[in-house]
């Protein structure tokens, strides 16, 4: 009679182990993704651009409702005035920008000499080298030239003008479309789910996506802004540039400074041209280099580390390697939504079991 206890157990047979992909499958899978972000970069751009705006201006609205102002009224606002202060900023920009590609050419050719005078030795000597080579191969010396030609296009303008056009409306629309009705696109996708504790992991996620990434989306805009006018600033003051001119040279700071690690190298390089083209070859030629590599150390190591705490941090080499595979899929837009896309990734690692280690090996 003692067995009839063992026959009333609930127990369960063992769950069947998940099947796991190959590592051959899962570097097709990546190879697939990445394919496809690249060909439907023209649908897939707008549609981040705008998530990133609405991440700018979510935190705005979230303070303005607090103040009873409607969610559709907040949207029209702030976008209103991004809009308008874009405007405003071009519109003081575009004289000296198109002084400066008009002029720079012309700078350049007559610097040219002057910098090939300094580099004269090393000339000579990789020179010297190919002579001894070519000497020791029994190569005759003769050089085969090729001469490339490109068909300009004159309806290629054109063509491009209105899709660049569309693309800007997309932006603007989507953008507004994001602020307005995201948070009901989120409900009713979340209502779609079979299980609740599926339910509450996606709520989790997205909640901490939204708060966050518009935290970090905000503060770093705000960061770079006062790094473009303090630049400016420095520029104005120190170096006598005019205005406008500083201006420009602010704005390509701020702008620039989105793009961790990359940014900051591409504008160290344009501000040692500019010294050179406005000063020559004095010793302030290298100021506003300098003025610029002070500026962005004292925010890159001081400043957003104190204003973000840790736990925004990320890996300097997962940095740099997202920069580089989303400048190299989506250009100057993708080195501009590489850090946001990142720290999203990060945000959903660390909420799903099993994958913490991921989101600790990011940081």
């Amino acid at each position: 009679m003692s067995f009839s206890f063992e026959t009333g157990t609930d127990e369960q047979p063992p769950a069947p182990p998940r099947p796991r992909s190959t590592n051959a499958a899962i570097v097709l899978a990546v190879l697939a993704v990445a394919y496809t972000l690249y060909v439907a970069q023209d649908l897939l751009l707008p549609v981040l651009l705008a998530m990133f705006f609405a991440l700018v201006g979510n935190p705005i609205i979230r303070g303005l409702k607090k103040l009873w102002v409607p969610r559709f009224v907040s949207a029209l606002l702030v976008l209103g005035l991004g809009m308008f202060g874009t405007y405003m900023l071009g519109k003081e920009l575009i004289q000296p920008g198109a002084e400066w590609i008009r002029e720079v050419p012309n700078e350049l050719r007559g610097l040219a000499p002057k910098l090939r005078s300094l580099t004269k030795p090393v000339t000579e000597a990789n020179r010297a080298a190919e002579n001894i080579a070519r000497a020791a191969g029994g190569e005759t010396g003769t050089k085969v030239q090729v001469v490339k030609t490109e068909v300009n296009d004159p309806y290629r303008v054109l063509t491009a003008t209105p899709r660049v056009v569309a693309s800007v409306l997309a932006v603007v629309l989507l953008t507004f479309f994001f602020m307005v009705y995201g948070g009901d696109l989120q409900r009713n996708a979340i209502a779609l789910l079979p299980g609740r504790q599926q339910k509450k992991l996606t709520v989790e996620i997205l909640h901490a996506i939204e708060t966050e990434i518009s935290r970090y989306v905000l503060t770093i805009s705000i960061i770079n802004v006062i790094v473009g006018l303090v630049f400016a600033g420095l520029l104005y003051v120190l170096l006598d540039l005019p205005a406008d001119e500083a201006l420009l040279w602010g704005t390509m700071a701020g702008l620039l400074n989105f793009a961790p690690y990359v940014g900051p190298l591409i504008g160290i390089c344009v501000m040692l041209v500019m010294g050179f083209v406005s000063y020559g070859e004095q010793l302030d030629a290298f100021a506003p280099a300098a003025l610029y590599l002070g500026l962005h150390t004292l925010e890159g190591q001081i400043v957003t580390p104190i204003v973000l705490g840790r736990r925004m941090a990320l890996s300097p080499l997962v940095l740099i390697l997202a920069l580089m595979v989303f400048g190299w899929l989506w250009g100057i837009i993708g080195l501009l939504l590489a850090v946001p896309l990142l720290v999203c990734v990060k945000l959903v690692l660390a909420r799903i079991d099993g994958l913490e280690g991921w989101a600790k090996l990011l940081e």
